[in-house]
């Protein structure tokens, strides 16, 4: 097979695997159902290990796939799957585009061997300790999709948004409003100084990040040293004119000794197709060569089950603010959570910090915004890592979404009914910030929107009832705080289990509301 076809069949699934992640990652619509999801994600390397790790399933064995096809091919992984490394192929071409005066792109780059095996050791360790700390700042996927999620996203809604607004006024209604609930400072400054160390590296120097920095390259590359096809070097056809090299990305080409380095060669062709006297091949090799010719190495029916849970959601949040409650006093009562509130499905904090690795699928994924970034509220070690901020938003109580698409297995898919039942958290009353005893009015506001009516209203004084917790029947969904208008401290708030528990099923039977069927019919 010609090296310019190898190289079209690269690029195509680069585009194909980039463009499918990177939409999966930003889907504000909910157009991709979970197990389309979960196919797309099935051959990044680092969830797909840490899913098999939890649930020992077939399903979880996209990393096993992917060391196969390195065993034959090499890195064809880091070439045409990891979206971090097709991130910087983007970088270089644009690079490339702006030196295209300098007849030199790229140089041979000696290993820093000792720097790539301590960066793949580190992970490794700090995870068999019980935290993926080091793997949601080194893992190339994860930090593709903080990356996302981040710039990608926000980008996706303004996009969204105007359309929106054309259309309505055009009275088409083609798409919603789209809002963004919050923006956490912090992490989008740490997200954004590792975009801006990446792209750096790779406008300078190509894949250095991927040869130098990255454990699953290291990994990979490696494993590709005994990889059955090669790109090799003929010497006696060689005229040593070094264009191979100036192209390669990886700077793995020694084109004064005719070498390539197997274990960072990324399998990008380039090398191939630019080589004037047709002397590099990508072949099988079956013994060592001889030093003349050295070489080195679901469905219809999810998606439209996502849809409308969108929008129940997003009925949901608009009629919360349909009732306008006038806050004249602030509340003096600071709260302090002892524990962040991790989602339903990762079983506990701990667990949840030692699985996740802050790829922020499930932030893009989540329909009410509940999800999102954390700095500290785990502690250092689960540093980005979605928590429950019920700030921003609330648990939708009919929503498993989370669970669904989480690629590592950190949160868990839950059936609907035992998600129900699932305590993440339980909501904490403070009857000094709550207006109906600092204003004397009337408010409520937790106890409507509770799904469990574990929050519901006792007699206070003369006709004002004001809230009380069961918190037997609270599963810390956060329905109660969100729409709690006292500012600037919440008075009621939920607190975090550490490990998660079941809370009993509220049997009593929901007051329904008389109808007046005397009333003239509403349309």
């Amino acid at each position: 097979m010609s090296g310019p076809l190898l190289r079209k069949i690269r690029i195509t699934l680069s585009a194909f695997f980039f463009l499918a992640t990177s939409f999966l990652l930003i889907d504000i619509f909910r157009f991709i159902p979970p197990n389309i999801s979960n196919a797309i994600l099935y051959l990044q390397f680092v969830p797909s290990v840490l899913k098999f790790i939890t649930i020992l399933s077939v399903s979880a064995l996209g990393f096993l796939v992917v060391l196969i096809f390195t065993v034959l091919f090499g890195r064809v992984y880091c070439s045409s799957v990891c979206p971090l490394g097709v991130l910087q192929d983007i970088v270089n071409w644009i690079s490339k585009k702006l030196k295209r005066k300098k007849k030199k792109q790229f140089d041979f780059l000696k290993e820093l061997k000792l720097l790539r095996l301590v960066l793949l050791a580190i992970p490794i360790l700090v995870f068999f300790l019980g935290s993926s700390l080091a793997l949601n700042f080194l893992d190339p996927y994860s930090i593709y999709g903080k990356f996302a999620g981040n710039f990608l996203r926000p980008l996706l809604v303004v996009a969204n948004n105007l359309v929106s607004a054309v259309s309505d006024h055009f009275k088409l209604y083609l798409v919603y409003n789209y809002e963004i609930k919050t923006f956490n400072l912090i992490p989008f400054v740490i997200t954004t100084t590792f975009f801006i160390v990446v792209v750096l590296m790779s406008f300078l120097k190509g894949r250095l990040y991927c040869n130098t920095i990255c454990p699953v390259g290291t990994l990979l590359g490696y494993v590709s040293k005994f990889s059955l096809f090669k790109i090799a070097i003929k010497e006696e056809e060689c005229s040593n004119c070094g264009a191979c090299a100036k192209e390669c990305k990886a700077g793995c080409i020694n084109s004064e000794a005719n070498t390539i380095d197997a274990s960072r060669c990324v399998i990008c062709f380039d090398c191939i197709s630019s080589c004037p006297s047709e002397a590099i091949a990508f072949k099988y090799i079956v013994a060592k060569p001889q030093p003349a010719y050295r070489t080195t190495d679901e469905s219809k029916r999810n998606f439209l089950n996502n849809i409308t849970l969108y929008f129940l959601s997003f009925s949901a949040v608009a009629a919360q603010v349909k009732k306008k409650i006038v806050v004249t006093k602030p509340s003096l009562i600071p709260v302090f959570r002892k524990s962040a509130v991790s989602p339903p499905g990762s079983i506990s904090v701990e667990r949840y910090n030692s699985k996740c690795t802050a790829c922020h699928l499930c932030v893009s994924a989540c329909p009410t915004q509940v999800l999102q970034p954390s700095f500290l509220e785990y502690g250092f070690l689960g540093m980005l890592q979605p928590r429950m901020d019920n700030y921003a938003g609330f648990c939708n109580f009919e929503c498993k979404i989370c669970g669904d698409v989480c690629p590592t297995g950190a949160i868990l898919p839950l059936e609907i009914e035992k998600k129900k039942l699932t305590q993440i958290g339980k909501a904490k009353f403070v009857k000094d910030n709550c207006i109906v005893q600092t204003q004397g009015t009337e408010c409520g506001a937790c106890s409507e929107h509770c799904p469990t009516k574990a929050v519901h209203m006792i007699p206070y004084e003369g006709n004002l009832v004001i809230p009380e917790v069961r918190e037997d029947f609270c599963i810390g969904c956060g329905a109660c705080e969100y729409p709690c208008p006292t500012k600037p401290h919440k008075a009621i708030y939920v607190e975090g289990n550490r490990i998660h528990q079941v809370a009993k099923k509220n049997v009593e039977e929901k007051k329904q509301e008389k109808m007046d069927y005397e009333e003239d019919f509403p349309f």
